[in-house]
């Protein structure tokens, strides 16, 4: 079986570990729901390169003989691998690589259900149905760093080989600069309430949220 490797202090973008995506097989029709995460490196990170050195292992492990020709065909195709230059992951709005992604390399890892979540004391959350679980999530924003524990494995069946990567577990690293546009701030349109003229007090000095209908009595009385 492939090591587990760690990629420590990566970027987190694209992150899908609260909700899950949920994609509908157009062959099949049947639903998948996973978990996934963009990983952002420098190319010479250690951890990038651990990752590397473990994809080649297992390539050689299976494929014998025919592991640099495989790998030469998955290189050349995005879509069988779970790894590459931030160059290729192109803005379809700016037709420019994606903010944080330009001159650095990615890992996209995935998995069925909720990976492990650690806090920063190194302990394990139960499961992703806990508030704690829930918690720790929150706080993985898109653009802060994460230490991430990810597993490579090759595809080989029916839709062709690929090299694709598990996502075991995600522990929050350090703050980052958030990626996207943030939320507008609109606060300069708005001024203070001003307390309706006339409005009646209640005993304690607060004006009562709902008038007595004409005939009817008053629940504030």
């Amino acid at each position: 079986m492939p090591e587990i490797i760690l990629l420590s202090n990566a970027r987190n973008s694209f992150p899908h570990l609260i909700e899950p995506q949920t994609q509908v097989d157009a062959t099949t029709g049947k639903t998948r729901i996973s978990y996934s995460i963009d990983l952002v490196m420098q190319p010479d990170s250690p951890s990038f390169k651990a990752f590397m050195a473990e994809v080649q292992k297992i390539a050689f492990t299976k494929w014998g003989e025919n592991a640099g020709a495989v790998l030469q065909m998955i290189q050349a195709d995005r879509k069988t691998r779970c790894f590459g230059s931030g160059n290729e992951k192109i803005d379809k709005k700016t037709f420019k690589p994606y903010k944080g992604y330009e001159n650095m390399v990615y890992v996209t890892a995935i998995k069925d259900r909720p990976p492990q979540v650690i806090d920063t004391e190194g302990r394990a959350a139960e499961d992703g149905n806990t508030m704690a679980y829930q918690m720790l999530t929150r706080k993985m924003y898109a653009g802060c760093y994460l230490n991430v524990a990810v597993r490579p494995w090759l595809q080989e069946n029916k839709f062709g080989r690929g090299i694709r990567c598990e996502l075991i577990a995600v522990q929050f690293s350090t703050d980052g600069e958030a990626f996207g546009e943030g939320n507008a701030d609109a606060s300069g349109m708005f001024g203070a309430v001003a307390t309706p003229v006339g409005a009646a007090p209640t005993p304690s000095g607060i004006a009562a949220p709902f008038g007595a209908a004409p005939g009817l009595p008053s629940f504030f009385n």
